[in-house]
């Protein structure tokens, strides 16, 4: 069964491969807008919408989508508009815990659709402005939900994690993986 990852997120591809999942990857151009405001239902709306629009054009085709945020303090982050924002994003981070919230949306052949949200907590250290400065000068922040990478160099600013590691790089792999096999 190839299926259809509803995404360009070079991290998705990667975890996917990683896991030996045939898969070929139509983007969904869809406008992200929620009405949702609950972390958890505001990633799974997005990733249905994603997931139904890519569905449409490709009808008996498995399709999955995904969409990741941060929240922290109750406010949702997602990725940084400029470099300005993500050091405040990265600051208001920093010797805080906060959580990453992936949903993901599963199409079958036949339309039935399953959705679920995970979470993993994310615990930062006191991150100094100046190791802040320098992370945000090294661009990686810049297309990443609450401006870090954990998998790339944006690991120097975390101390622990609890929780699904791969749902704070975009996709909580395993579970995605006994969805998309056991269905």
């Amino acid at each position: 069964m190839k299926i259809i990852l509803a995404s360009n997120s070079p991290r998705r591809k990667e975890l996917l491969t990683q896991a030996g999942v045939d898969f070929e990857v139509k983007s969904a151009d869809v406008e992200e807008i929620t009405t949702k405001t609950n972390p958890d239902e505001v990633v799974i709306e997005l990733s249905q919408l994603k997931a139904r629009a890519v569905a449409k054009d490709n009808p008996g085709r498995v399709v999955l989508a995904a969409d990741t945020v941060v929240a922290c303090d109750g406010k949702i982050l997602g990725k940084p508009a400029d470099e300005n924002d993500a050091f405040n994003m990265l600051k208001a981070l920093s010797g805080k815990s906060h959580q990453v919230y992936t949903g993901v949306t599963i199409i079958s052949e036949d339309g039935s659709i399953k959705s679920f949200a995970e979470c993993t907590e994310v615990v930062m250290y006191e991150n100094s402005d100046e190791l802040i400065h320098k992370y945000v000068a090294t661009k990686e922040p810049m297309d990443k939900a609450g401006a870090y990478g954990i998998q790339g160099k944006g690991a120097v600013l975390v101390k622990e994690i609890k929780g699904d590691y791969n749902n704070v790089v975009g996709l909580p792999l395993a579970k995605v993986y006994r969805v998309l096999y056991t269905w």
